[in-house]
């Protein structure tokens, strides 16, 4: 009887100071905190989403079938209109990986871990031939090949050095770090953009590199990428109906480095492979698996209050730290609000994204089903009901404060609702814009979107690999950060005012546009 209750309007609100900012009183702190810490769920949430649900791959048959599950799942939890919609269609169509074997056999037998690039082609069963190095530096070089590739097992440059490092791999934020986040660095001219990039290669050769390799037509190609052994994941930007790719398989660090050492020093290496990858072109959809806890306000209630991550994940792991997490943290801040019986003012949506990993489809989707037309640049009814979203991916680490995307006017009333949980180490307003997330989707409008700053943890090391699973995920942080989503999101959604939206954004993306988008 003592986690029932309901929010009246007017006993709930802390009045700060006469027409400041207001928020929850302490007292649903303390009871958020405890359903978070006391009766978690998280890592039973945890298990299902990694271990049972499994790989989540944009468009294929596993990436579907979770939706479905996880469709079931939210509807299990009491939330309402649980639903998968359609955001978008999706142009490189299904893919699955269904067998995955490669070996070198010469000079000696050796097995290799590896990962198929998704959207890559097969082989006709087992398949045998020798290693070819591009030793390719500039486009000049890439002549040199033509006419020798047919047949062969392709091994494409990379570097073949690891140097050791002595820093931890794990780590949280210093106190220098998030006092750096702190700085609005506007007024300095600095770049206002925190980013978190994935290694690459340059563009232009692997453009032309990639169509040597169509002319050739070799038996796979064979990238490097990923270290301690453990490959990592990628796709190829394939269109449906387009003939098959070469099977491209990534190859760790150092089983690739290995080759290239032998093939340098004259002594040939011969592999064999099995790859079966399989296309299904009509299964073209992205789609996102969404579910409410409806307002209760009459005037209210159709405002939105949203909270999200991406749901799909790449084939090589379960998607634990990317991004099972955030999809955890969600869920569990939504269980915490039903479970306390909480009824907001207005609707609190959960938005589990598809196709992030290959351009925030999902989230572009719903923004372009919903929000706003960009090609006739009118707003959609959805767009003056949108209130807030907030969004987790950056791994399993814990919440240390937020990118507030250079919206000024947002601070007040994130340094009003944080106060109860700045002992848990939630300290950090960041004025600067961060990217590569879902949150961007709608910051680009001008809207309310955040994505939260996170402890990196391991996440450098495990980011897209094979080894992004179950085990990534620190259930610690991961309480405590569905503590404050749940804490913010029912700030926003009982708070009479609204985080203003930035007034010049849908006149600076309508001025960026090419024409031929509108």
């Amino acid at each position: 009887m003592y986690k029932r209750f309901s929010l009246i309007v007017g006993s709930l609100f802390i009045i700060l100071a006469a027409g400041a900012q207001t928020r929850l009183p302490d007292e649903i702190a303390y009871r958020i905190k405890g359903e978070a810490f006391s009766n978690s769920k998280v890592e039973e949430m945890s298990q299902w989403l990694t271990d049972f649900l499994g790989p989540r791959l944009t468009a294929s048959k596993n990436g579907f079938r979770a939706e479905e599950l996880m469709q079931e799942k939210m509807t299990q939890m009491g939330l309402s209109n649980a639903r998968r919609e359609f955001a978008i269609k999706f142009a490189r169509g299904g893919w699955n990986n269904e067998k995955t074997y490669i070996a070198m056999t010469k000079p000696y037998y050796c097995s290799f871990t590896s990962s198929p690039v998704a959207w890559s082609g097969g082989t006709n069963g087992l398949v045998e031939g020798d290693v070819v190095l591009l030793n390719v530096k500039t486009e000049k070089d890439i002549d040199s090949y033509r006419g020798k590739l047919s047949g062969k097992i392709v091994l494409m440059p990379g570097d073949t050095s690891y140097t050791i490092r002595f820093e931890p791999l794990a780590a949280r934020l210093t106190d220098e770090q998030l006092e750096e986040l702190a700085q609005d660095p506007r007024g300095d001219g600095a770049n206002n953009m925190y980013r978190m990039r994935p290694p690459g290669m340059d563009m232009g050769l692997r453009e032309k590199l990639n169509q040597l390799l169509k002319d050739e037509k070799p038996l796979a190609v064979l990238n490097s990428s990923g270290t301690f052994n453990v490959p990592m994941s990628r796709g190829l930007a394939y269109n449906a109906g387009d003939p098959y790719p070469t099977p491209e398989i990534n190859l760790p660090l150092e089983d690739h480095g290995r080759m290239i050492r032998l093939l340098t020093h004259n002594t040939p290496v011969r592999m064999e492979l099995d790859i079966k990858n399989v296309f299904y072109p009509t299964d073209t959809l992205v789609n996102n698996v969404i579910a409410e806890i409806p307002g209760t306000d009459p005037k209210l209630k159709s405002e939105i209050v949203m909270i999200g991550a991406h749901f799909d994940s790449w084939h090589g792991g379960t998607g634990g730290a990317d991004n099972g997490s955030g999809c955890i943290v969600m869920l569990e801040a939504m269980r915490i609000i039903k479970e306390l019986g909480i009824q907001p003012k207005r609707t609190i949506r959960i938005a589990l994204w598809g196709g992030e990993e290959q351009g925030l489809f999902g989230s572009r989707g719903y923004a372009a089903n919903n929000l706003y037309d960009i090609k006739s640049g009118t707003k959609l009814a959805g767009f003056d009901k949108f209130v807030l979203y907030l969004n987790m991916d950056n791994g399993s680490g814990r919440f240390r404060g937020i990118y507030l995307e250079e919206n000024d006017m947002a601070v007040p009333f994130f340094k009003t609702w944080m106060v109860p949980f700045e002992s848990l180490g939630f300290k950090v307003l960041s004025l600067r814009r961060t990217g590569s997330t879902d949150h961007v989707s709608f910051n680009m409008l001008g809207l309310p979107a955040y994505q939260f700053i996170q402890d990196r943890l391991e996440y450098g090391r495990t980011y897209h690999t094979l080894m992004d699973t179950y085990e990534r995920l620190s259930f610690d942080d991961l309480r405590v950060n569905a503590a404050l989503v749940a804490w913010f999101a029912l700030n926003a959604a009982q708070d009479n005012a609204r985080i203003p939206y930035k007034p010049d954004a849908l006149d600076k993306l309508m001025s960026n546009i090419p024409a031929y988008m509108r």
